[in-house]
């Protein structure tokens, strides 16, 4: 007969495969969260930030290291300050629209941010991101030791429990419940390395193959990442497509690949990299892909690449002009 004084245990739950966030990050995370508040107070949306605008939607290229929110929160006056040129010049205008959030970009994270003018283009944008009907292309800056595959796919699971923090978890845990009531869910990311040391890894392909798909390894997240924590490091730049939508997606599958991106101390990613100290994270939301909800069009929307990408996808031809400048005259 059981024992009805022993205690009756809890339920199994699954096991995160990624570790808990490191200790230092709790401070460095709040003064970056002060830092930001106070940029953020002090943003001003202008024409340069603008990537496209119709009467439906407007996307910017988002500051790093500025919220969403204040982003959102400058665009009146900046569509009040183009009304005002519009009337001087005679134009008629009608009243400021209701502006919403699309689609949502962390803190550091820099990029494509779509804000729509009214309700019912919202609904229908916000549809088709959790129908994954938008593509989306990030690049990042990671430290680590260099990949040797050229193009992955990574499947795990997602989630977290009640006030803990986002974790990969393994993909046969995918709809297991969690502690708090949530559930892991389904987690997948593309990734494409672009450069390591500065080297690019593209190959121009022989003509009679430039249709051919090159071939993507897949992992399957079942076990811990084994990383080598002696291991050499190298600067990798990546380009990521996650073909789900889930917090910190990129972060976390860098994180699990051994490749953390430079800065994001939540994740192991390295704060200081060759005497640089990095107060963010280099991430940036390169280009969102999607069919307009109004018109129908077809719409890539694309931000310009940030300095960091750009100088390390061309150190080379940097040090050739340093090189160059250096030579005496004849």
């Amino acid at each position: 007969m059981a024992d009805s004084s022993k205690p009756v245990t809890g339920e199994n739950y699954p096991v995160p495969l990624s570790p808990p966030l490191p200790a230092i990050s709790k401070n460095l995370e709040l003064a970056r969260a002060m830092a930001a508040c106070s940029k953020s107070s002090l943003f001003s949306l202008s024409a340069c930030d603008v990537i496209y605008e119709d009467e439906w939607l407007i996307a910017v290229n988002k500051t790093q290291g500025v919220y969403c929110e204040s982003v959102l929160g400058s665009v009146p006056r900046f569509l009040g300050d183009s009304a005002m040129a519009g009337a001087q010049s005679g134009e008629i205008k009608i009243s400021l629209p209701e502006l919403h959030l699309a689609n949502r970009l962390d803190r550091d994270t820099s990029g494509v941010m779509v804000i729509t003018k009214s309700h019912k283009v919202a609904s229908k944008l916000v549809k088709a991101f959790t129908d994954h009907k938008v593509s989306k292309s990030y690049i990042a800056f990671c430290v680590g030791s260099a990949p040797k595959w050229k193009k992955i796919i990574v499947k795990s699971g997602h989630g977290r429990s009640k006030f803990g923090v986002w974790r990969v978890y393994a993909a046969a845990d995918v709809g297991r419940s969690l502690p708090g009531g949530s559930v892991v869910r389904d987690m997948e990311t593309s990734f494409e390395v672009l450069s390591v040391n500065g080297q690019s890894t593209k190959e121009e392909l022989p003509e009679s193959r430039k249709d051919e798909e090159e071939e993507e390894e897949t992992i399957v997240a079942q076990s811990k990442s084994l990383i080598d924590i002696d291991a050499r490091k190298d600067e990798i730049l990546i380009r990521a497509r996650p073909r789900s939508g889930r917090t910190h997606q990129i972060r976390l599958h860098s994180q699990y690949l051994g490749i953390p991106i430079v800065g994001d101390v939540k994740y192991e990613g390295v704060t200081e990299w060759n005497g640089k100290i990095y107060d963010s994270h280099e991430l940036h939301a390169e280009s969102l892909y999607f069919v307009h909800p109004i018109t129908g069009i077809p719409l890539k929307l694309q931000a310009p690449l940030p300095s960091w990408a750009t100088q390390a996808l061309q150190p080379q031809q940097q040090e050739m002009n340093s090189a160059a400048s250096l030579k005496p005259m004849p």
